[in-house]
């Protein structure tokens, strides 16, 4: 309750500005120490083999200052859980075939492409047919029985990619400044939720808006932003007529894809349920947590993955 209470005063404080954002806070080992100790025990399902995950964070175009501190706590929620192996690389190359079989599961960390092509690949390699030989690599990948996380502005790395929207469920269209945001759970019955018992998630972040296969809506929404309290300022109408998700899990081909918006703030990290919620995301991506990913709002299952099907 004072976490909360103290929350809501910080955003409350930063609100009256269009511009706001919270405070960046350095990367230290006093805030690594935050992490660990907010961080799960253990994981929910104990893996049958140990997943390797790349964890990849090349930012062409807008830099997250969150970047490297997700990086950090992906590596300290497995480290601390046990529930999984960490490889840090920003090398493009580790998307060639014969280099990304090495991982059971993808972590794309705020992978922000330039504006003028919204093309990570192209944005790194200058060159065409490499990119688009990077992307099929990825999206093979992930087909064939594998995983992939993408975090924040992961989700503008292709944004252009029609074949990328769809694997992933969406891409970027807009976001409004900085400000208070509700996200409430979709399902309460869903395992992959559990970690909020049923209770909004309050915290001040960068609200995205999504577009292209996101209107399909061919995933199993998890959280939900309260657009009823966003202001989306000149685009505040439109928005309003529809609910905004912000995190959902889907299957691409035999793969597990898991979208987690939240968040732009490190801030928000510090707290159990978030980082609980992004464990129980990386292990069904790990086909490790089995749960009902039909596109919908029904109620799931939960049980132990084989890794593929």
């Amino acid at each position: 309750m004072k976490r909360r209470l103290l929350y809501a005063v910080l955003a409350l404080a930063i609100g009256t500005s269009a511009n706001a954002g919270m405070k960046t806070v350095p990367l230290t080992e006093a805030w690594q120490t935050t992490i660990r100790a907010a961080a799960p025990e253990r994981p929910t399902v104990t893996p049958k083999q140990r997943p390797t995950l790349l964890v990849f964070s090349l930012m062409t175009g807008f830099k997250h200052w969150v970047t490297p501190h997700t990086t950090e706590v992906v590596k300290i929620i497995g480290e601390k859980s046990d529930a999984y192996d960490v490889v840090v690389s920003n090398d493009v190359k580790m998307f060639e075939p014969e280099n990304i079989k090495r991982f059971d599961v993808i972590v794309l960390n705020n992978t922000c492409s330039d504006r003028r092509k919204r093309d990570l690949f192209f944005d790194a390699t200058k060159d065409a047919a490499a990119a688009a030989r990077l992307e099929a690599s990825l999206l093979a990948h992930i087909a064939r029985g594998n995983g992939l996380v993408a975090i924040h502005g992961a989700v503008t790395m292709q944004n252009n990619s029609a074949a990328f929207s769809k694997m992933l469920g969406g891409s970027f269209d807009f976001h409004p400044r900085q400000q208070e945001v509700t996200c409430r759970v979709v399902d309460p019955t869903h395992p992959l939720v559990a970690a909020f018992k049923g209770q909004p998630f309050v915290h001040v972040d960068e609200p995205y808006l999504f577009k292209n296969a996101y209107a399909d809506k061919n995933f199993r929404p998890l959280l939900a932003m309260d657009t009823a309290l966003l202001d989306c300022g000149k685009r505040d109408t439109a928005v309003r007529s529809d609910i905004r998700y912000v995190a959902w899990i889907k299957r691409h081909g035999k793969g597990r894809v898991f979208y987690c918006s939240p968040s732009h703030n490190a801030q928000s990290f510090e707290r159990p349920e978030l980082l609980q919620f992004l464990l129980d995301g990386i292990q069904y991506a790990a086909g490790d947590l089995v749960c009902d990913d039909a596109p919908g709002q029904g109620t799931g299952r939960v049980g132990r993955g084989t890794g593929g099907e």
